[in-house]
């Protein structure tokens, strides 16, 4: 079965998650102010970061760079570069490490793709019912 689509759309999935964080994170004054620094941070931190891990598995790069370089962008660059006090950093922390586990288990269960964190097992809600 040909999966290659389904990638495409977890990072337009991915993408959204980011931006509802960072949005939960900023006020929306400060959201509007830096859209654009925002963007450019969700290209680098989500797409960038989703096609490296993904290639650099499929093309034999060791895991320890294929796996923390992009976690590393996530975690690292969004506070340093809007700048987050201590609280937010925390707050934008907890979301962030949340989020993957949330879109796999979404798309786990509710449509039984499974690609996204292949060694979390969650059972597709059709072969539950």
């Amino acid at each position: 079965m040909d999966t290659e689509w389904h990638f495409p759309i977890m990072i337009v999935a991915s993408l959204l998650i980011f931006f509802v964080i960072i949005r939960l994170v900023l006020s929306k004054e400060d959201f509007y102010l830096k859209r654009k620094q925002i963007i450019l941070l969700a290209i680098v931190v989500v797409v960038f970061g989703m096609l490296f891990g993904k290639y650099g598995a499929i093309y034999g790069l060791p895991w320890w760079l294929y796996y923390p370089i992009p976690m590393l962008a996530t975690v690292m660059l969004p506070p340093v570069l809007l700048k987050l006090k201590t609280q937010k950093t925390i707050i934008y922390l907890l979301l962030s490490f949340l989020s993957a586990p949330f879109i796999h288990a979404m798309f786990s269960f509710l449509l039984g793709w499974t690609e996204y964190m292949p060694f979390w097992k969650i059972p597709f809600i059709g072969n539950v019912l």
